[in-house]
C-alpha cells in the first residue's frame, strides 16, 4: 500500500522569480535540515529546457520506536536525487526528488509542478505530490504514516522557506525577519510604557489617605 499527499498552494511571486530563486533555496532559516546540494548533470536542450541532476544531503532524525527497531548503526544522514525540467516555452517548473539510501525501509517520491497562476498571472501556483512507501515487513504501516505525517511538516517548511528567500532577494524584509522585528518593537514599546508610568507615579503628588 502506498500513501500519497496532493496539495496545491501559491507562492507570491511570479514564475521567472520563483524559477531563479529555486537554485538559491538553501541555506535558509526553515530548512536547517539540508546539509549539503551538489550539481551532478545540467544540460540545454535545443527546444530550449534545461535539465538537472542534483544530490542532496538531508538529516534523518529517526523517530523513538524507530530507534529500538533499526540498528543503532543505521546512518543519520539521508542522500536525495532531485531531477529537474524548466521549461521556458510552456513556462513549466518540473521537480522529481527520491531518496536513494534507506529506500527499503521508506521510499518518498515527491513532483512539484511549478506554473504562473491562472487567476493572478504575478503568483506561481504549485501542485505538489508525494507517495510513501515502505517493504519493512510487520512495520511498512506505521513507518508509511510516519512519513506522510513527517512530508507534511516539512514540505510546510519548504514553502515557508522558499517565500523567505524570495522575500530577500526582491530587496523585502523576510516574514521571519519582519515577525521578529514587529515583536522586538512591541516588547520595546511595552517596557517604555512600563516604565513611563513608573516615573509618572513617583513624580506625582501624594494624596491624602481617605479613610471613609
Amino acid at each position: 500500500m502506498v500513501k500519497h499527499f496532493f496539495d496545491l498552494s501559491t507562492l507570491r511571486s511570479s514564475w521567472d522569480q520563483v524559477a531563479s530563486a529555486f537554485w538559491q533555496r538553501y541555506p535558509n532559516p526553515y530548512s536547517k535540515h539540508v546539509l549539503t546540494e551538489d550539481v551532478i548533470y545540467r544540460e540545454v536542450t535545443s527546444d530550449n529546457k534545461l535539465l538537472s541532476r542534483r544530490l542532496l544531503t538531508k538529516t534523518n532524525r529517526l523517530p523513538r520506536w524507530g530507534e529500538m527497531v533499526f540498528p543503532t548503526n543505521l546512518a543519520r544522514s539521508v542522500f536525495v536525487v532531485e531531477d529537474s525540467i524548466v521549461d521556458f516555452q510552456n513556462r513549466t517548473f518540473t521537480t522529481l526528488t527520491w531518496n536513494i539510501n534507506h529506500s527499503r525501509i521508506m521510499l518518498v517520491e515527491e513532483k512539484c509542478v511549478y506554473r504562473p497562476n491562472p487567476e493572478n498571472p504575478a503568483c506561481t501556483q504549485v501542485q505538489r505530490e508525494a507517495w510513501v512507501t515502505s517493504s519493512v515487513f510487520g512495520f511498512s504501516r506505521a513507518i508509511q504514516e510516519f512519513g506522510l505525517a513527517r512530508f507534511r511538516r516539512n514540505q510546510i517548511k519548504a514553502t515557508e522557506g522558499f517565500e523567505y528567500i524570495l522575500a530577500n532577494l526582491q530587496g523585502e524584509v523576510p516574514p521571519k525577519t519582519l515577525k521578529g522585528a514587529t515583536e522586538k518593537a512591541k516588547e520595546t514599546a511595552l517596557a517604555a510604557t512600563e516604565k513611563a508610568k513608573d516615573l509618572a507615579s513617583k513624580a506625582a503628588p501624594q494624596k491624602a489617605k481617605q479613610f471613609v
